[in-house]
């Protein structure tokens, strides 16, 4: 029995392993190679990756320099060099005749005819000379501080006149603030024509009368104005003349905030053909007719 039963196992485990041989691939189940096209693709898309090498410059040839040059240019020894301190950068303090200068720098003379007189006054606008004292030859007359005056607001007086400083200012006030604006759209005014500045005598020339202000500096009469066109606007007709009309009276008004007298053609006989300005004041105020 124990012979049948080897002789069985041998004969089952012959034929599982003939059954297992014939079952078994022909071929190995390991991966086959990759083909050579592959390393191909590999070796051009590392090469698009890599960086681009620099191109190499050929070196300039190098000249032998002669002995007497590589001589010279040896190194020099040491020498001791002189430290400058470097300048301070603390701004300087202000002179102390600052502000004198700004004002001196103020009162430089404007361009056009004017700029060549000096400024009187304390007022740029009003151009002309200090002089001596005017001493007046009938008591009354006469004009402690003095001026003559070419130019007021760029505006010509046609005879550089003599007043005090009050009356200057006051005309100044007057042809910038009237005078010049009123005949602006009619030719612009170039020149005041001057009848009268200081004179030393009575009120109206009248024997016996009061010492008129002509005679103390604080007067001034205008005939007429004559403008950059070339045309001459005088008060005897302008004053009644259709064009000019409005003008002149407006001036003559305006003219009673700066000076205490105003008199025109309307005042008197006297004035019929000039406008009369003064500085004298009245407790009831200007006198304007």
């Amino acid at each position: 029995m124990r012979h049948l039963g080897a002789i069985a196992f041998l004969t089952v485990a012959t034929w599982a392993v003939f059954a297992h041989s014939a079952a078994a691939p022909e071929s190995s189940l390991r991966p086959t190679a990759r083909p050579i096209i592959a390393d191909v693709e590999r070796a051009v898309v590392l090469a698009a990756l890599a960086p681009t090498p620099r191109p190499i410059l050929a070196a300039a040839p190098v000249t032998p320099q002669p002995a007497t040059v590589i001589r010279s240019t040896t190194v020099a020894p040491l020498v001791a060099v002189k430290y400058f301190a470097p300048p301070e950068l603390r701004p300087k303090a202000r002179p102390a005749n600052l502000e004198s200068l700004h004002k001196a720098m103020a009162k430089k003379p404007s361009k056009g005819p004017a700029g060549k007189y000096g400024e009187i006054c304390g007022s740029d606008d009003i151009r002309g000379q200090r002089i001596d004292p005017v001493p007046g030859r009938i008591r009354g007359c006469g004009i402690p501080d003095a001026v003559r005056v070419y130019y007021v607001s760029g505006v010509k007086l046609s005879v550089p006149s003599r007043m005090d400083c009050t009356t200057a200012k006051a005309l100044n006030s007057w042809v910038g603030k009237s005078a010049i604006p009123a005949f602006q759209k009619l030719g612009g005014l170039k020149e005041l024509k001057v009848a009268a500045g200081y004179a030393c005598r009575t009120r109206n020339n009248q024997s016996g009368g009061k010492i008129s202000e002509h005679g103390k500096g604080r007067a001034i009469d205008i005939s007429a104005f004559n403008l950059a066109n070339g045309q001459s606007v005088t008060v005897l007709k302008g004053w009644n003349q259709r064009k000019y009309s409005k003008a002149m009276r407006k001036v003559h008004k305006d003219a009673c905030a700066p000076f205490g007298t105003v008199l025109g053609p309307n005042a008197d006989r006297f004035h019929r053909d000039h406008f009369h300005f003064d500085t004298a004041r009245y407790r009831s105020g200007s006198y304007c007719r």
